[in-house]
């Protein structure tokens, strides 16, 4: 049965669309299982139907034929999302007839749901002539190979949202994509895919004009390899038998004009652009490959799949593959990073999508940063076939538009120039201080990490710099920053926002954040090596930044030290000693250093409740409230699959937010915050209400903190918190605050508009 399953998902991943996916899944199940039937039925949201889309064994004439969600044995298995197995279906309470189908012949049935996260997408069906019940055994199979096709019927049905060729003047419109909200806002405009590194599966797809010259461009990469291949066969001849060294001239063979390289030829001038018509050609021939039973035949794929990426290599070096951003394009990669980030021209860009990664991851968090609309963990997108198309990105819901239709562009349009006139108006708060009603005030800082934050943060009114992330500059570079270089990057920073304070965290690399010379391989990286853990075991890394810091701090006089990832008080003497040791060494240089304030962030559950120990150590507390919330709820916020149970407003977070606030003001250490719950108006709110002293966010969310920091009172919203922290679910918690702040007449911040209605 195991061996059936991975032949079926292996051949399954190869057909090009939905309807030859549904043909292929009932015809191998049919033949594997020895059964007289074998059905699809998907489910049809619009009209809440589940129709038969492919079959073996009823007759074909009914493929299309419906029924209700909710009716017939197939509609119970829908509706319940459970298997149905019985020896007489005609006697079930259920049976509901389907003319046409001929299913009136067989009296066995076993039918399961087709669930992709926890939606049920439809339900797959066996059956026979004979009652009798089907095997546990057997149920059991056709569960595991549900659930094992449903990602993958997902996957056809996208491909098959996004295959319409304009040749063809067909027109589908409003496709849907959900992801996961990343950075908030709205963006119009066309894709450009971006591709990451020699590797077949991550090319996009790009159709081109100049044909000769593509061509010319492969061939030259082939001559490439097909010369690596001889001058490899030529050191190795000494060293190798007659048999062995005929293997390279399989490769050569393969390379011929006749076989993969006419191939490939062929679709070059079709017009697709070089490197697509290679992975498309390669990975074709390695699924056929993969497919087979053959053991030496098998192994064939890997072949293949080596002289792909070769030519592939030489494609992406020597082509003209420099992507030309057009003002307003949505950039889509198969995943986001720091350090693309820090490499494209973000200027031109109006919206960002990244099929892997999380709303919390730091990709997310550095766009949220620029102010670039951003959906995450878009899993199902097929994004290689985007290049060119119209988008619509709703960075407020996750959701991204394909081929929008003109009602659609029209209500976006206009939601966009509403947004626009908003941020207008929160802009003339600049000058003005984060005040209630009442009179308390809150300082709103910044976080930063690329120097154009700095401007942009100024520019919306920061009264200091709450988290400057070092990594950044470490992440952007081919190789570790000198202290020169560093020194004059730190001193931007310091000097931009002097007098205002500059809180600088040491060097905070694991996790999501790798440097490319420094790599860190590990199974669990976010419960590995990272944070201060790397920076004390390479104390050579960690002095270097301190110096830095410490001479740019020289002539300005702002500068706050932070250490993250801590999770015991020996990593936080040890990191100060070294700190000293810096200052020591700096004074005996010549240089007026002085020791700055030092702080610790609080990210882990075991820091959580060293706060009071570590408050006494210390000059300032500062919360990392992404990662404590990653780390109390069990969540990798890298995840899509399980985002939705990441939850700032999670009952557990916000009691630890609390304990936090009262742990510190035991040793009267002032406390600020830095992650994203921050950023949110009823996460500021509540935060200020437990007696946070420093607010820090991305410069785009500031203006709006400080508005509803300035519309509220600072009294409700200390009745509003205990009303909160009364409850015990996180849908609860956000309903409360939805009800709050409507009754304090903050109904603009309201997300929900049926409860906005009601101001």
């Amino acid at each position: 049965m195991l061996k059936l399953l991975r032949k079926i998902v292996t051949e399954v991943r190869a057909e090009p669309d939905l309807e030859s996916v549904l043909k292929l899944i009932v015809c191998r199940i049919q033949e594997g299982m020895k059964t007289q039937v074998c059905s699809i039925y998907l489910k049809d949201s619009t009209n809440q139907r589940l129709i038969l889309r492919a079959s073996e064994g009823l007759h074909q004439k009914s493929i299309g034929s419906s029924l209700s969600q909710y009716e017939g044995v197939v509609g119970l298995v829908a509706n319940r999302a459970e298997p149905v197995n019985t020896d007489d279906i005609e006697h079930h309470p259920s049976y509901c007839f389907i003319p046409g189908t001929g299913e009136e012949r067989y009296h066995s049935f076993l039918g399961v749901p087709i669930i992709y996260q926890r939606d049920v997408l439809g339900v797959l069906v066996i059956q026979q002539f004979d009652g009798r019940r089907y095997k546990e055994t057997e149920e059991s199979f056709l569960v595991t190979v549900s659930a094992q096709l449903a990602g993958i019927i997902i996957q056809a049905e996208a491909t098959d949202a996004v295959s319409i060729a304009p040749k063809q003047n067909k027109s589908q419109v409003d496709r849907c994509f959900v992801g996961v909200p990343g950075a908030p806002g709205i963006a119009i405009g066309n894709v450009v895919v971006v591709s990451q590194g020699a590797e077949l599966d991550a090319v996009p797809e790009r159709e081109i004009e100049d044909t000769r010259g593509e061509t010319s461009l492969f061939e030259a990469a082939l001559e490439h390899v097909r010369s690596d291949i001889r001058a490899a066969s030529a050191r190795l001849a000494q060293k190798l038998g007659e048999e062995e060294r005929a293997l390279f001239d399989v490769y050569l063979r393969m390379l011929e004009d006749n076989s993969i390289a006419g191939e490939i030829i062929k679709r070059i001038g079709e017009g697709s652009c070089a490197q697509w018509a290679l992975s498309s050609v390669i990975l074709e021939h390695t699924r056929q490959f993969d497919m087979m039973d053959d053991p030496y035949l098998k192994e064939r794929a890997s072949d293949i799949r080596d002289l792909g990426r070769r030519i592939l290599t030489y494609l992406q070096e020597d082509g003209p593959q420099a992507i030309a951003f057009e003002e307003g394009c949505v950039l889509i990669a198969e995943e986001l990073s720091p350090a693309m980030l820090g490499e494209i021209a973000t200027d031109k860009l109006s919206g960002l999508v990244s099929v892997k990664g999380s709303g919390n991851s730091h990709a997310a968090i550095l766009a949220r940063s620029m102010g670039i609309p951003t959906i995450m963990g878009v899993l199902d997108l097929p994004y290689k076939k985007l290049s060119g198309r119209t988008v619509v990105l709703d960075g407020h819901s996750g959701r991204l538009y394909l081929n929008p239709s003109p009602e659609l562009l029209d209500i976006y349009r206009a939601q966009l120039k509403e947004e626009r006139e908003q941020e207008a108006e929160l802009d003339g708060l600049k000058n003005l201080l984060a005040q209630t009603s009442d009179g308390v005030i809150m300082p709103l800082w910044v976080n930063t990490g690329l120097i154009a934050d700095v401007q942009r943060g100024l520019d919306k009114g920061a009264e200091g710099i709450g988290l400057y992330r070092t990594e950044i500059p470490f992440m952007i570079r081919n190789g570790f920053p000198s202290e020169q270089e560093q020194t004059e990057i730190y001193l931007r920073q310091l000097q931009a926002f002097s007098p205002m304070p500059v809180t600088m965290r040491t060097l905070d690399i694991g996790g999501d954040k790798s440097l490319s010379y420094f790599p860190i391989e590990e199974e669990n990286p976010f419960l590995g090596w990272r944070g201060v853990r790397v920076t004390l075991d390479h104390p050579e890394i960690f002095i270097v930044q301190i110096r830095a810091m410490l001479r740019a701090n020289e002539s300005c006089g702002n500068l706050r030290i932070m250490l993250p990832m801590v999770t015991s008080i020996n990593e936080v003497t040890e990191s100060i000693e070294l700190i000293d040791q810096a200052v020591v060494e700096l004074k005996e240089e010549g240089l007026k250093a002085i020791r700055p304030p030092i702080g610790v962030m609080i990210e882990v559950p075991a820091a959580l409740y060293l706060t009071r120990v570590f408050a006494h150590q210390v000059d300032f507390i500062s919360v990392g409230s992404n990662d404590l919330t990653q780390y109390l709820l069990a969540v990798d916020r890298n995840n899509p699959r399980v985002a939705s149970l990441y939850s700032n407003f999670h009952p557990a977070v916000l009691q630890a937010l609390k304990f936090i606030v009262k742990e510190a003001q035991k040793e009267q250490v002032p406390v600020s915050i830095c992650g994203e719950i921050a950023a949110d108006p009823a996460g500021a709110l509540l935060l200020m209400g437990m007696g946070y002293n420093f607010l820090s966010m991305n410069a785009n969310n500031l203006p709006k903190i400080k508005a509803v920091i300035r519309a509220s009172n600072f009294e409700q919203v200390k009745d509003m918190l205990k009303r909160v922290l009364r409850l015990n679910d996180s849908e609860q918690i956000k309903l409360e605050i939805s009800r709050s702040f409507v009754a304090m007449g903050l109904s603009d911040f309201v997300k929900d508009k049926k409860l906005r209605a009601t101001k």
